[in-house]
């Protein structure tokens, strides 16, 4: 993955989370490749990072996780699609989950010498500035960003790349391609065409697809709770996470975060006891963990699925937060909440606030 769409996922998760929320889901991000409809895969906790907002890595993948990370970066099948007729086709999945890459593909039927593929892109509830776009270029076996370019509207891109091939409908060319929305759900549909360096243009079907995520819910919390510090934990809330979306959810996480600070002092690990309940384990601390930058915290919740969450599979986190006495007097108010997403990206997050006496 790139610096550019590195530094275009966390400014995405900004946006869509605001500065508190974005210092935990910065924590989670990673670099690498992803392959097919999957994202990249995370292990471990989290721990501080040396700068505020960049596009290190923030989390150490396990044995494991670099593996799959390595197998992903592996050439695809050059699998063709459309019919012998077209002179240029494009593929693209119905679905296209947020935070998982999502394989499509552009196949040539006709000579090109020199020439340009261009993906016109139109989008409804986002804007296309938040589209990750690559292709898989066989010589350095890497994935390398599409040329994008603006047109003056944010739900109309084009994304290009250049191409020389001797193809024809007995030996077509094809390129695999991949596409990641990094913000909300929608549509978008995509028109794809080829200048074939001499002066032809030839246009595919559009192709159109849902952008869409898993079904986040938080119970059992009310927004502005009071805890007294040294006092009891405050009342347990759930996270409930359902994939509704047609794949699985191969690196699925759950983070907390919080931010506190008052006059002259502020929040930090050891003045927050977070605890989640596990079948079996009970009630378990969650360690919290300094930002980078600000001071505030994050952790890493325990996992409660094994492998992929399934499509229409459940997993539910169960949480509750206390105020140790060390807590500074003169912090009253903390801003909290959640995050879920996959490897690299928050797709869902909840502010949860509370109060401090």
């Amino acid at each position: 993955m790139s610096r550019r769409v590195a530094q275009r996922r966390l400014s995405a998760v900004r946006g869509a989370m605001g500065s508190v929320a974005a210092l935990a889901a910065g924590l989670v991000l990673v670099t690498g490749a992803a392959g097919t409809a999957t994202a990249i895969p995370a292990d471990g906790g989290p721990r501080a990072t040396a700068g505020c907002g960049s596009d290190q890595e923030a989390k150490q993948p396990s044995a494991a996780a670099a593996a799959a990370g390595r197998a992903a970066t592996a050439e695809p099948p050059a699998a063709a699609t459309g019919t012998a007729a077209e002179k240029i086709s494009y593929s693209l999945p119905s679905q296209l989950p947020i935070g998982m890459w999502s394989r499509s593909g552009v196949t040539l039927r006709t000579p090109v010498t020199k020439g340009t593929v261009r993906l016109d892109v139109r989008s409804r509830g986002f804007g296309t500035d938040s589209l990750a776009v690559q292709r898989y270029v066989p010589k350095t076996h890497k994935w390398t960003d599409l040329k994008s370019s603006s047109t003056g509207s944010d739900t109309h891109g084009v994304f290009t790349f250049p191409v020389t091939a001797g193809a024809s409908a007995a030996h077509p060319h094809s390129v695999a391609l991949r596409i990641q929305d990094l913000d909300r759900p929608g549509t978008l549909t995509v028109t794809a065409s080829v200048d074939d360096g001499k002066g032809r243009t030839y246009r595919a079907p559009a192709r159109t697809a849902t952008t869409t995520r898993p079904d986040v819910s938080v119970s059992g919390r009310r927004s502005g709770d009071r805890l007294n510090r040294g006092g009891a934990p405050g009342a347990p809330f759930t996270v409930t996470v359902k994939n509704t979306t047609d794949r699985p959810y191969p690196a699925l996480y759950a983070s907390y975060f919080a931010y506190g600070a008052g006059k002259s002092h502020a929040l930090a690990p050891k003045d927050l006891v977070l605890q989640q309940y596990r079948p079996g384990h009970g009630w378990e601390r969650v360690p919290l963990v300094a930002g980078g930058c600000d001071p505030g915290m994050s952790a890493a919740l325990l996992p409660v699925v094994k492998g992929p969450l399934e499509p229409g599979a459940t997993a539910s986190y169960r949480l509750r937060i206390a105020v140790a006495g060390s807590a500074p007097r003169d912090v009253s108010q903390a801003d909290a909440g959640v995050t879920v997403g996959n490897g690299d990206l928050s797709f869902f997050h909840q502010d949860l606030p509370f109060a401090i006496r």
